[in-house]
């Protein structure tokens, strides 16, 4: 691949995520808000959020949680607001691998840490891990509520929402994109609400 057609590569990229960023901007603005409502709800009753993904979703999961333990920007300045990654446990996390199965890496942590009223946020691109499934069937046991960050059609996951933002793409990349950029704004939306 010459330079030209690289430089080409990265233009076209460009234009395929500014368009995205457009739709999802026009199409996502009022579930966004309405999602970040319904976490500052959740908190704002004393409850907390529960974050699951996987590969690059649970990194965004670490990087949302991180930013409602710690904050946004140095711009705000508030109190911590209960948040879990079920990501970063690797003792846990190869535990229930090794004696429940790969399905149940965070369904058993929903189990132990999960309580009524409580909210389960899943972050994925397909909508159909198994392991994420598992999670939303042991919070909807636990009586929690459930959103999702999704792409494609939402896949399997979809349904099982109570809340969700769709990202209406078929590239991963694309998704993660945007996934990231509503994360952002969730958390600021949330810290705008319950620092008022």
């Amino acid at each position: 691949m010459t330079n030209e057609e690289r430089i080409q590569m990265v233009l076209k990229n460009a234009e395929q995520s500014s368009t995205l960023r457009r739709a999802v901007g026009q199409t996502l603005a009022e579930p966004l808000v309405e999602l970040a409502n319904n976490i500052a709800a959740v908190i704002g009753s004393g409850r907390k959020l529960l974050i699951c993904g996987n590969g690059g979703s649970a990194a965004d999961s670490s990087h949302m949680a991180a930013e409602m333990i710690v904050r946004l920007t140095g711009e705000r300045n508030r109190p911590s607001l209960p948040a879990i990654a079920l990501t970063t446990d690797t003792s846990i996390m190869t535990a229930a691998g090794n004696d429940f199965g790969f399905e149940r890496i965070f369904s058993r942590q929903v189990e132990g840490l999960g309580r009524q009223g409580d909210m389960l946020l899943v972050i994925s691109t397909s909508g159909n891990s198994i392991n994420l499934i598992r999670a939303a069937e042991t919070a909807r046991e636990k009586r929690m509520l459930i959103a999702a960050l999704l792409g494609g059609d939402g896949g399997k996951i979809g349904p099982m929402a109570d809340k969700k933002l769709i990202i209406p793409h078929r590239s991963v990349q694309r998704i993660q994109e945007e996934q990231i950029f509503l994360i952002h704004l969730l958390v600021e939306l949330i810290e705008g609400d319950l620092s008022q």
